[in-house]
């Protein structure tokens, strides 16, 4: 493959423009737009960045665990400023408030939701109808603050994570959109654009329970077995609908019981997201998804630390 295509590919599954890729490459926009209209060639250097770059947005890359062992330890040691996470999200409202919004947003944006990081806000806490929105959407917004609250007044009360807890949280998500909230489906689904077959709806009850215990699993790594976990859940898509939102509910849930700040998957990097998800799925290589956990960890202790994200 040409640099060319290889930069076009880049630009598309990160979403920058030329000017911005410019920036990631530390060169002037006129020098990246020769590369990519091939009227020069970038030198060694350069070639090894986009190359490397390349490798990461198309899951090729690999990840050494030195790395790996050593971000997870980085978080690790942030957890254990906080005695208890999620009681410093309930006894604090605004920073309550920014874990609603942004994962409201970013969750449902990633599942196609028009709603902009404005509306969503006006939606959850100035309870205001957006004429030019669909009902939908605002009731997804409405459903997913909703959910996200008793997630987090279940993670405060409650040791274990069980099968009625993952039930109720998509009878909360899907209220009054999908007529089976709150029930496994009973009918066969794809998940579009990927070549994944999911679970046999028959089999969903005998392969929930798995996934159950390896979430309470006492002895475990944390991001990993959440990276795990996530990966199994969407494959075997036990829902007819909300299945995205609600595995990345489950992982909130998960973080928070182990006291790490919920993961801020960001709308912008979805297609980076769907291809570690695709290669833990298909591969059982799960080193770049939880890099990218990681990130997206560390994006919630910058709001527990009220800091921009």
């Amino acid at each position: 493959m040409k640099i060319s295509e290889k930069l076009e590919l880049i630009s598309r599954r990160i979403g920058l423009t030329q000017t911005e890729l410019a920036r990631r490459f530390n060169v002037s926009f006129t020098t990246l737009n020769s590369w990519i209209n091939n009227r020069s060639t970038p030198r060694a250097k350069k070639r090894a960045a986009i190359e490397e770059l390349y490798l990461e947005v198309t899951g090729q890359k690999v990840i050494p665990e030195e790395i790996l062992t050593r971000r997870k330890w980085e978080i690790r040691q942030k957890s254990l400023i906080y005695k208890n996470i999620v009681n410093e999200i309930l006894r604090n409202p605004d920073i309550r408030d920014q874990f609603i919004l942004k994962l409201t947003y970013h969750s449902n944006n990633i599942e196609g939701s028009t709603l902009t990081e404005l509306d969503t806000a006006a939606i959850l806490f100035d309870n205001i109808a957006l004429p030019n929105k669909s009902l939908v959407e605002q009731l997804e917004a409405k459903n997913h603050q909703t959910a996200l609250n008793y997630v987090f007044e279940y993670v405060e009360k409650s040791n274990e994570i069980d099968e009625n807890f993952i039930l109720k949280m998509h009878s909360i998500l899907m209220n009054g959109i999908q007529p089976d909230a709150g029930a496994y489906r009973n009918h066969a689904v794809r998940i579009i654009g990927v070549n994944l077959p999911t679970a046999n709806y028959a089999s969903i009850t005998k392969l929930i329970p798995n996934v159950i215990k390896l979430i309470n699993n006492k002895k475990k790594d944390v991001i990993k077995t959440t990276a795990e976990v996530h990966s199994e859940i969407e494959r075997i898509h036990p829902f007819s609908d909300g299945n995205g939102r609600i595995g990345r509910l489950l992982m909130q849930a998960m973080l928070l019981k182990n006291n790490f700040a919920p993961a801020i998957i960001h709308q912008k990097n979805k297609q980076l997201y769907y291809t570690y998800l695709y290669k833990a799925q298909t591969k059982k290589d799960y080193g770049q998804l939880e890099n990218f956990l990681c990130d997206s960890i560390i994006d919630g202790f910058k709001i527990l630390e009220r800091k921009d994200i």
